[in-house]
């Protein structure tokens, strides 16, 4: 029997709540976890700073460990408690960089490759061959209002064949990288802006990433290879406008703009109000909510969309190594003649459990309700999808990422190989540089 709205809605507002949606867009996956769980002290382990003592508890206790620590040769009871992980020797080092800083920016980048075996949505639709997704290179120069004013500002540049899914599509043909192709593959400039900013305030203005969900486009900001629906589907991957963040406290961030409806270039899409509040509710509870609302688009939806989307994303963290994420979308559109054109609701949730700075193991379970997505307008479908994967890091630079996924739709109107379920092997690999 499905579940419905009502049903889910309330299961939604009678669970535990968590959220970090606005993690760095092209930073490494952050894991939680980075401590002594032998002793339960709090002391840094796991490649954290070492705190230089001899507690002597070679004799197999533990007295003495939490209040000063143990140098690197202390070992039994207490683990070892060296620069490397307690299950097991994980020293992954610093990592190799081929630029670095180059005068006052940050130069880097990644090259992610991947293998799937069935077609899924978007960012996964070319199943069977050895995918080159992501060819990327990034320029920044992050701004610091500590002693006042400052500007700095990003560009981010992009080859494969996640490209197309990253272009100014919003204004098909239009926009300012639509036409760099190359077959199947493509090129992509995702992000182009500056930011000024002084003391809690600051402002980017041209072309960046949406704030909107939990899952990005950048390959080191996942932790699976494969997207939910409500990312692919429900939410705009960029935004080209103006964006100001104030940080009102240590625990409050407010953040509001307008931009030119979603995925567009430097030309008109539409307009629209971009904007949301992040809550450190406790030291493990953060609550972000974000939303836009407008002119979603003028061409890539058969003319004028006009609505509203919400993402609400909690993270919580359930111990040190272990984090649960929840994410609810809402997205309600009507075109140019007031009829419904897009309604979909998703559920999202997330566990990670972090072993060390090797390896982690996570699952995702999603449930994607929607309306002018897979069916004609005015017929909903439910689609279901779980997805278990595990994260290696054999060194700083090169991370691994295998998957199985099992999605299934009682309607058979989301196009799975089986008609009503499918399921998906996908494993990548990322090198960053």
């Amino acid at each position: 029997m499905k579940l419905t709205k009502l049903a889910l809605a309330a299961a939604l507002a009678c669970g535990t709540y968590a959220g970090n949606v606005f993690a760095d867009q092209a930073g490494a996956i952050e894991q939680v976890g980075c401590f002594d769980s032998a002793c339960d002290c709090g002391e840094p382990a796991c490649g954290c700073e070492i705190v230089e003592s001899d507690c002597g508890c070679s004799d197999g206790s533990c007295d003495g460990c939490c209040d000063s620590g143990c140098d690197s040769g202390c070992m039994s009871g207490c683990g070892l408690l060296d620069d490397c992980s307690l299950m097991g020797d994980c020293c992954l080092g610093d990592p190799w960089q081929l630029f670095g800083s180059v005068g006052q920016y940050d130069v880097g980048g990644w090259v992610s490759l991947g293998y799937h075996n069935n077609a899924l949505p978007i960012f996964n639709d070319r199943p069977d061959e050895l995918n080159l997704h992501q060819a990327w290179l990034y320029a920044e120069r992050a701004i610091d209002t500590s002693g006042g004013f400052d500007i700095g500002g990003r560009i981010d540049y992009l080859y494969g064949i996640d490209a197309q899914n990253t272009q100014a599509f919003g204004t098909d043909p239009r926009g300012w990288d639509n036409d760099w192709d190359n077959g199947e593959f493509g090129h992509a400039i995702p992000q182009a802006y500056v930011e000024a900013g002084y003391g809690d305030l600051s402002v980017k203005l041209g072309h960046f990433y949406t704030i909107i969900g939990w899952e990005v486009v950048p390959a080191t900001g996942n932790f699976f290879y494969s997207h939910a629906y409500t990312f692919n589907y429900s939410e705009p991957f960029t935004h080209t406008g103006a964006l100001a963040t104030y940080n009102m406290s240590d625990d409050v961030t407010v953040y509001g703009g307008y931009t030119l409806g979603w995925d567009s270039g430097f030309d008109d899409n539409g307009d629209n109000y971009l904007g949301g509040i992040s809550l450190g509710l406790t030291d493990k509870l953060n609550l972000i909510y974000a939303t836009t609302i407008g002119r979603f688009g003028e061409d890539r939806f058969n003319g004028v969309e006009t609505g509203y989307m919400h993402s609400i994303v909690a993270d919580y963290a359930v111990t040190d190594s272990l984090q649960y994420i929840i994410q609810s979308d809402v997205l309600s559109t009507e075109d140019g003649a007031g009829n419904d054109f897009r309604e979909t609701f998703g559920i999202n949730q997330y566990l990670i459990k972090t072993i060390n700075d090797c390896w982690a193991v996570g699952g995702r379970f999603e449930w994607y309700n929607n309306d002018g997505i897979f069916t004609g307008n005015g017929q909903e479908a439910d689609i279901f999808a779980l997805t278990l994967g595990v994260n290696y890091r054999p060194t700083a630079n090169v991370i691994v990422r295998p998957e199985i996924r099992f999605d299934w739709d009682d309607d058979q109107i989301a196009g799975l190989e089986d008609g009503d379920d499918q399921t998906t092997f996908g494993i990548d690999s990322i090198f960053t540089f």
